[in-house]
């Protein structure tokens, strides 16, 4: 036996000793023999730090490292680009990430003027109007095409059989020759680009059309869907989500089978507008404009998950290039139609969180429509519908440039855009 022990045992039983203090230092030497006996080895692993109640003494014992299970693979309908990153389905949309097929486009901004029938374009290094061009009747979108090679501007004629889309040629920034298309309110492509869907709003009815063409393939009824509108497809392209902004509700499509699969009626109703998928695929946002915020729904389920408040008359989703942030345009008008100078607004809101975290009020009022972000990122690009201009939002600060186009400005795009492939609308792409 070491002559040590015994004096270590009479101090152990010093009555000057605390029983807190002898634990901690049996704790400590047990601790000191495991480590004698252990292999020694000099690996590195990950440490916990566990504390002795009643002292401020610590020790600390090895743990394995976790493994990180990699993103699931998504697996995607046939003919559809695949998803590099499960995690963030705008990875491709990152500013930077530039198609070789946008490759001498030029930097422009394209606004259909709804009440004036013309397209404006926006140089915008230097925030002027540098052309405008007549399209057909009651322009409502420009519709960046699923190969990016065009841009349509869709004119639906409302009230009329008079509608047509009409091409743009985005490397020279001028129109070709219109196409006679049935109320072509919006536009979208399927993710395997082998269809264009026209949004037939006034006939409750998608129509399934040569995506270069403009032929028509196939129609699609949804009596129950009326005002059917904007729209946004799942992370693996199986299915489609558009809004029905005069019955409250919301439709799911099967993309593949060209069928309806369900309807969701909104709890408390209102009119439904944008639509657009956070990062992961797991949350659907819907803008709502006459409750003034955006619904959150599962898509998977098909249901009503929450309600995020933003601002009087929400329409446009947009989101950010880095995909961590969801721009809100807020109307000033909780219905169809408003005056000039109202309260309209951005939103910011985070999508890890789904909390609000900035607002932008529109600088003596306003009316922030439809539109999306430059290719760097650094500006949201919006149509002031009530007030015959463009916004140019700077999205460090939320500055405000306002640009004089014609009347009744409604879906504008920004073009060359990052990504792949265009889902359609403004420029919805992955």
């Amino acid at each position: 036996m070491s002559p040590k022990r015994p004096r270590i045992r009479s101090w152990l039983d010093s009555p000057d000793l605390s029983w807190a203090r002898r634990l901690i230092v049996v704790a400590t030497a047990l601790a000191l023999l495991a480590v004698a006996c252990s292999d020694g080895g000099g690996s590195e692993r990950a440490q916990t730090v566990t504390t002795v109640p009643g002292s401020t003494s610590a020790t600390t014992q090895p743990t394995a490292p976790q493994p990180t299970a990699p993103p699931k693979k998504t697996e995607t309908i046939p003919g559809m680009p695949g998803v590099p990153d499960p995690a963030n389905l705008y990875s491709e949309t990152a500013t930077g990430k530039m198609s070789d097929a946008v490759k001498g486009a030029l930097p422009r901004v394209y606004v259909p003027n709804r009440a004036s029938n013309t397209v404006s374009v926006i140089d915008p290094s230097t925030m002027q109007v540098v052309d405008t061009f007549r399209v057909g009747l009651n322009p409502q979108h420009v519709v960046p095409s699923w190969d990016l090679k065009t841009l349509w501007v869709t004119n639906n004629a409302e009230g009329t059989s008079d509608g047509t889309l009409t091409p743009i040629d985005p490397n020279t920034g001028k129109p070709g020759a219109s196409v006679t298309v049935d109320d072509p309110y919006n536009m979208y492509f399927t993710p395997d680009g082998k269809y264009a869907i026209n949004v037939a709003e006034a006939r409750k009815r998608l129509d399934f059309l040569d995506p270069h063409t403009m032929a028509l393939q196939s129609s699609l009824d949804v009596p129950q869907c009326g005002g059917v509108n904007h729209a946004d497809f799942t992370i693996d392209g199986r299915f489609v989500i558009f809004t029905c902004e005069f019955q409250g509700s919301l439709v799911k499509i099967d993309v593949v089978n060209r069928s309806v699969v369900g309807y969701l009626t909104l709890s408390q109703g209102g009119m439904p507008q944008d639509i657009r998928s956070s990062p992961d695929g797991s949350t659907f946002y819907v803008a709502e404009m006459m409750r003034g915020g955006v619904y959150t729904i599962d898509p998977n389920s098909f249901t009503e998950t929450g309600f995020i408040p933003t601002g009087i008359g929400t329409h446009g989703l947009y989101p950010s290039r880095d995909g961590t942030k969801l721009y809100v345009a807020n109307r000033g008008s909780d219905h169809v139609g408003g005056p000039p100078g109202g309260p309209g607004s951005v939103s910011v809101i985070d999508f890890a969180t789904k909390g609000v975290t900035a607002t932008w009020p529109i600088p003596d009022g306003g009316s922030p429509d439809m539109g999306n972000v430059s290719a760097d990122g650094k500006v949201l690009w919006l149509s002031g519908r009530y007030d015959d201009v463009v916004y140019a939002i700077d999205t460090a600060s939320g500055n405000v440039t306002k640009i004089a186009v014609g009347k009744e400005p409604h879906g504008l795009t920004v073009w060359p855009q990052p990504g792949r492939y265009s889902l359609g609308h403004t420029g919805n792409m992955r």
